[in-house]
């Protein structure tokens, strides 16, 4: 056999690799256009909230452990002044507590607690606790990676759930409002079994 009959093999190869190669990176960008930004997957779901410390952000004297997050079904909601998309979920958020929806504000690295204090002043506050998170420890521990992100989070305080984005009509009806609302019924029907008198 000649020396071009055995060359020949190897120059098909060499001559695919970049066809390879182009097709793989088209198949790679082709999944990131069609994937949905807001469902990063988080490796804390179904795992206890992680250990934190932070003051209340009204009252730094506070001071707040992952407790907080714990004896009934919630949502944590990281927010900051500087980012305009917390801003246009803000009123969402107040409706959602007006109807009875429990919520935990985490303050993410705002430039100061004054300025945070004042926009709930101003917009309303949907939290029935403010954790202020200066320095963005917490948040990391939660895995953020910016705001707005809103977790949900079980009575034994599990989280259940991680929402990249903000929170709007169609994300608390497709979503994470069944979601809740399957965790209130279940909190509920063991509130009223603890209640219920023993014979």
């Amino acid at each position: 056999m000649s020396q071009a009959g055995d060359q020949q093999p190897w120059r098909w190869v060499i001559l695919a690799l970049p066809l390879v190669a182009f097709l793989l990176l088209v198949g790679f960008l082709l999944r990131g256009l069609f994937s949905d930004p807001t469902e990063l997957s988080s490796a804390l779901v179904g795992k206890p909230v992680p250990a934190f410390s932070v003051p209340d952000i009204y009252n730094t004297e506070k001071i707040y452990t992952e407790q907080v997050l714990q004896g009934r079904p919630m949502l944590l909601n990281v927010w900051a002044t500087w980012c305009p998309t917390c801003r246009a979920e803000h009123a969402y958020l107040n409706q959602l507590a007006a109807q009875g929806v429990y919520i935990v504000g985490l303050n993410y690295k705002d430039d100061s607690r004054s300025k945070a204090v004042n926009w709930l002043n101003t917009l309303g506050d949907p939290y029935q606790l403010n954790l202020f998170d200066e320095s963005g420890r917490v948040a990391i521990e939660f895995g953020v990676y910016g705001a707005p992100e809103t977790f949900v989070i079980d009575a034994q305080g599990r989280i259940r759930y991680r929402h990249v984005g903000d929170v709007n009509e169609r994300v608390w009806q497709q979503v994470i409002g069944p979601m809740y609302a399957e965790l209130m019924a279940a909190y509920e029907v063991i509130a009223s079994d603890q209640q219920e008198p023993q014979s």
